[in-house]
């Protein structure tokens, strides 16, 4: 018994032990399954930025998700995220359509750590086929869009206005080691090899050669449509700029808006199918890829791709409101597919925000790539970067009509400004490659190599050389040289003072000498700005040259290429001219401009000719072979959308929109005033309207109608332009000889329609060239007076034959033709057909005429 007792107490130690032992693994067993729980429990934060490495633009929208997890989330308009996760995370990457994905490993134990990507572009990611049972799930969101798009529009409001501010950046990109290695640009290493240092890890470099920054008030009515914005401040730093107004002009608001709401959107002079335009069946693909609970609705995520690639369609997504089925996000996309040149991508990416005290969704944040395409591999490529930002919304509130009269408006302080003002007024602060891309431009700008180049394209631009040192430009250069039959070899040297001459008076004249005649022609002229605002101007000229008839700069009109080489060849009909006139022009309200000006001119013919000084003596009449004319022109022209910025000292026309511009002539023929020989009256009016005819293409036509109830010599009715060239004149009757047909009462209609690409888009074998077909249409419509037929003698006083004129019969003069554009991105081909008066002399019923554009 005792030994069993001594033996009990000898083991309970040792029983104790083990137990205590067994407690106390199991506390520590649970304070580490504690300590790893409440570590799992622990949030984690990763925040950064995505950008393009190509561009150093910002990526919005893109996906951000760790590795094998449910945790993700996406950028924002501005590429900056945070992602809120818990533990176990090894990696986060980054995806977006178009986009090489890109990963990066997160660092372990770390309460917040900063993440920032920079993609590149890549393949297209292209969606699986989905094969739905039934109705695509995405066509009855679509109806409700479409359905609700004219009351979502925001030019649907009476009326808005907000501040804006804007940014544009242009870049050179694509530097491959051969264009670094040319002799101009190693030059401006030192400059490239700045930026390298802050283009970041997996950025590509970049030249900036142009980056400005705007602050304005925009201000729109709905009733009758008008738009006005007032530009406070701008900054603009750019290589070969000479003149800060115009560009400061450009840089503006005015010219940065998209608005998906309409059917169709101008970018680049081209029209884009909007993807929620009322044809968007006939355009588009259509994926329902997400939506999110909203309240008791959900928001829904759209993606969309064009059925076909060539078309000038959008690839991308956006976001919708559930409620009022209001665009909240747009992420658009044109590839290199589409059938546009010289262009290899276009992206615009558009937030909305919803007003407090309203139901609109207005645009927040615009930004805008356009990617230009290098046109060989030793040369570079351009970016062009635009970034909008618009705030302090007000709407309903329309202000007087007379306050929207100037489209674009400089403050009289808009250059003044310090750092202070762009602090304040950025809605964010720029970034390191932005604020070193101002020193950049600043440096590059100076570079004598790059002035050369600059001085080389603004000759090819403008068509003058600038001579600095005496504010003048000389030429245009198109006019320098002519060879023609009168003349022999014509040389001519012209010139005119630039802003720096004077800001009110512009000088500008001419000199020409002809080495088979012997006779030297010249031109001078004076303009004075009386008022920049509302536009007004005044000037007088005088001119002593030999013209030729049928073919006066007048009636050639803006074209100058043809105008230039009208002056070789025959020269058939030349006359000399000595003319001066003097006029006045004004804007009077926006969109209507009157003119008056008053004009005297000879008319001394090389050629033979007579006319009836008499007419009512009939044959007894005496003849005159010359003669003066005195005249008042009245003008007056409306174009109510059209939009005019001031550059230098002149306007320049940004065009009319779709809408038709009307011009209206009257000119009084003053007999005996100045020695003026005829009593007259001309009568004209013009429409003209370019316009987008649906799916169809766009559409260009130009009416003229005019009356001459006068009796007057046939050198003073109407002659329409003829073409007697290889080229294709898009002003002109292409297969009408030079002075064919004379009128007194007239109509004239030319038409071209171009399909872009609707009908060579849909030919597998053809569509890769990017050809465009286009259907021309010309009709010539007129008469002549009895009168008018009589002045003119078929003998002069000695009895010699005289050439007369012809004139239509009851028919009109019909030509019609087509053609094919955008051959080898430049070039296109016209085939013209004549329907009638083929028996005229030396004319043929079918031409195939050729010119040159650089088109988009």
């Amino acid at each position: 018994m005792r030994n069993f007792m001594d033996e009990k107490r000898i083991l309970q130690p040792d029983a104790m032990k083990t137990k205590m032992k067994k407690i106390l693994l199991f506390f520590f067993l649970f304070e580490v399954f504690s300590l790893c729980q409440a570590a799992a429990q622990q949030t984690y934060v990763i925040k950064g930025r995505v950008t393009d490495a190509t561009t150093g633009d910002p990526v919005p929208f893109a996906n951000i998700g760790i590795k094998a997890s449910l945790s993700g989330t996406t950028t924002n308009f501005d590429g900056f995220y945070v992602l809120n996760y818990t533990p176990p995370a090894d990696s986060l990457s980054v995806t977006y359509v178009g986009y090489d994905t890109r990963t990066k490993v997160i660092v372990q134990n770390l309460a917040e750590q900063v993440l920032d990507f920079q993609i590149s572009p890549g393949s297209q990611q292209l969606r699986e086929v989905k094969i739905y049972a039934g109705e695509n799930p995405a066509f009855a969101i679509m109806r409700k869009i479409v359905a609700n798009r004219k009351k979502n529009n925001i030019e649907s409001l009476s009326a808005y206005e907000y501040d804006s501010y804007n940014k544009i950046q242009i870049d050179i990109d694509n530097l491959s080691e051969k264009f670094r290695n040319r002799r101009a640009v190693r030059k401006m290493t030192h400059i490239v090899d700045q930026y390298d240092e802050v283009k970041g890890e997996d950025g590509k470099t970049i030249i900036p050669i142009f980056i400005s920054e705007s602050v304005s008030n925009v201000y729109f009515r709905n009733d009758p449509k008008k738009k006005k914005e007032i530009i406070n401040k701008t900054k603009v730093s750019g290589v070969g700029l000479t003149d800060g107004s115009f560009v400061s002009q450009l840089v503006g608001s005015s010219f940065q808006q998209y608005n998906f709401y309409q059917n169709w959107l101008n970018l680049l002079e081209k029209d884009f199918v909007s993807p929620i335009a009322d044809s968007w069946k006939l355009y588009y693909e259509y994926y329902l890829a997400d939506s999110v609970a909203n309240g008791a609705v959900h928001d829904y995520l759209i993606e969309f791709e064009p059925r076909q690639k060539q078309d000038l369609a959008f690839t991308g997504s956006f976001w919708v409101d559930g409620t009022t089925f209001a665009l909240t996000q747009m992420d658009a996309s044109v590839g290199k597919e589409a059938n546009l040149n010289f262009i290899d991508k276009i992206k615009i990416q558009q937030s909305y925000d919803q007003l407090d005290d309203h139901d609109a969704w207005v645009p927040a944040k615009t930004r805008v790539l356009i990617d230009v395409d290098e046109p060989t591999k030793q040369t570079a490529g351009m970016l062009l970067k635009f970034y909008s930002a618009n705030s302090k919304y007000i709407v309903d509130k329309p202000r007087n009509g007379k306050f929207y009269d100037t489209a674009i408006e400089l403050k009289e302080d808009y250059m003044d400004h310090d750092s202070a003002y762009w602090q304040k007024n950025r809605p964010e602060s720029l970034t390191k490659p932005e604020i070193l891309s101002f020193q950049l431009v600043d440096s590059l700008k100076v570079l004598p190599v790059v002035k050369t180049y600059t001085e080389l394209l603004n000759v090819f631009v403008n068509g003058y050389k600038k001579i600095d040192k005496w504010n003048i430009d000389i030429g245009p250069y198109l006019f320098l040289y002519a060879n023609n039959a009168v003349e022999g070899h014509r040389f001519r040297l012209g010139f005119r003072t630039d802003p720096g001459f004077s800001r009110k008076w512009i000088l500008h004249g001419y000199g020409a000498y002809g080495t088979r005649d012997n006779e030297f022609k010249y031109g001078a002229g004076v303009d004075y700005i009386f008022s920049r605002k509302p536009w007004t101007m005044g000037g007088f000229s005088y001119s002593k040259d030999l013209e030729r008839l049928g073919l006066s700069a007048e009636t050639i009109g803006p074209n100058t290429i043809f105008g230039a080489f009208s002056r070789f060849g025959a020269f058939r009909r030349a006359y000399w001219q000595e003319d001066f006139s003097a006029y006045f022009k004004r804007e009077l309200v926006k969109g209507l401009t009157g003119s008056i000006q008053l004009r005297h001119r000879d008319f001394v013919p090389l050629f033979p000719f007579a006319y009836r000084k008499n007419p009512a003596q009939g044959e007894d009449s005496p003849l005159g072979s010359s003669y003066d004319i005195t005249e008042m022109n009245f003008e007056t022209r409306l174009a109510r959308n059209e939009t005019f910025l001031q550059n230098d000292n002149e306007r320049i026309s940004m065009g009319n929109g779709n809408s038709p511009a009307f011009t209206l002539r009257y000119t009084l023929g003053m007999k005996d005033f100045l020695d003026g020989d005829f009593k007259y009256h001309k009568f004209s009016l013009n429409v003209k309207q370019s316009f987008r005819a649906g799916f169809l293409g766009r559409t260009y036509y130009n009416l003229t109608l005019g009356y001459i109830p006068s009796t007057l010599p046939y050198t003073l009715l109407y002659n329409p332009l003829g073409n007697e060239s290889l080229f294709y004149v898009d002003n002109a009757f292409n297969m009408m000889r030079y002075f064919e047909f004379i009128s007194d009462k007239y109509l004239v209609l030319r038409m071209e329609h171009n399909f872009e690409g609707l009908l060579l888009n849909r030919i597998p074998a053809i569509r890769r060239l990017k050809w465009r077909m286009l259907a021309t249409g010309k009709v010539f419509y007129g008469t002549v007076s009895e009168a008018n037929k009589a002045i003119t003698p078929t003998e002069d006083e000695a009895g010699n034959a005289m050439p007369t004129f012809n004139y239509l019969s009851n028919a009109p003069y019909i030509e019609l033709g087509y053609g094919v554009d955008n051959i080898f991105k430049v070039g296109r081909i016209d085939f013209v057909h004549r329907l009638n008066y083929l028996n005229n002399p030396n004319v043929t019923p079918f031409a195939v005429k050729i010119s040159f554009w650089f088109n988009l």
